[in-house]
């Protein structure tokens, strides 16, 4: 039965099925493999800010936690304080300055941390205070924007506790269309009154994807069923001829 040319065909076209089947678990497999690999970066080696994101769009995953450096000036009043911010495992409150590139492009910025309001609503007074467009060079690291929080607990609904730039340019003053990165930077330094913002560098935590593995192994599975299925059916078709051929004997006696 299995050596008649239409078994012989379906043979072939059952392992064709079962090649391919086979080709997209290899595949699966080594997306899996990928995901776990460590890809090194180099991101405690200061980059110029424009050569590692670009203003007005996603930022790349390779800028994330990339020390960068960029000229400009901050802008004096467009200081907010960010609050449940933690910082060496303590709880306490950011301030984040506007900062506009010699590119005329805008980036939040975090000055610094501290545990006490008063302490953070003195400095961003002080910051108010200061001269417009103060040329300066900027160090810090880029982080992608945060989502916005609602505050909750009946705390003012002004109140943020995310660095989120789409929540940031409603309350900067005299802000329009103007480009803007979406991302702050977390500043090396800090003004009087506060302190550094602890910014380790980025961990290497891939892992391998077992959803990935799961699914090369499902492949691996169907490319059997192929060629089960083509024995069953040859199976079948012998056990019809034999039983037809037990009928016909039986009727010719």
């Amino acid at each position: 039965m299995m050596l008649r040319p239409r078994w012989i065909l379906a043979l072939l076209l059952a392992l064709a099925v079962a090649a391919a089947f086979a080709l997209l678990g290899r595949w699966q497999l080594e997306r899996a493999v990928a995901s776990g690999q460590v890809v090194e970066r180099s991101t405690e080696t200061v980059r110029p800010l424009d050569e590692t994101v670009d203003p007005d769009g996603p930022p790349r995953e390779a800028a994330t936690g990339q020390m960068v450096t960029v000229d400009g000036s901050f802008v004096p009043g467009d200081d907010q304080l960010i609050s449940d911010r933690l910082n060496a495992g303590a709880s306490g409150f950011w301030v984040v300055s506007r900062f506009v590139t010699t590119d005329a492009a805008n980036i939040p910025v975090a000055r610094g941390w501290t545990a006490d309001r008063a302490a953070a609503d003195k400095v961003i007074e002080a910051l108010a205070g200061l001269p417009a467009g103060q040329p300066l060079t900027l160090t810090g690291r880029f982080v992608p924007s945060e989502a916005p929080v609602v505050p909750a607990d009946g705390r003012d609904p002004h109140t943020q506790s995310t660095v989120s730039t789409a929540a940031l340019i409603n309350l900067w003053t005299g802000f329009t269309d103007q480009s803007v990165y979406a991302g702050y930077l977390v500043d090396s330094t800090s003004p009087t009154g506060l302190l550094v913002i602890d910014s380790p560098e980025p961990g290497s935590d891939a892992s391998l994807n077992w959803l990935n593995i799961f699914y090369a192994l499902e492949w691996a599975v169907f490319a059997g069923f192929a060629v089960f299925l083509w024995y069953r059916l040859v199976r079948d078709a012998w056990e019809r001829e034999e039983e037809q051929a037990a009928i016909d004997a039986a009727e010719a006696r």
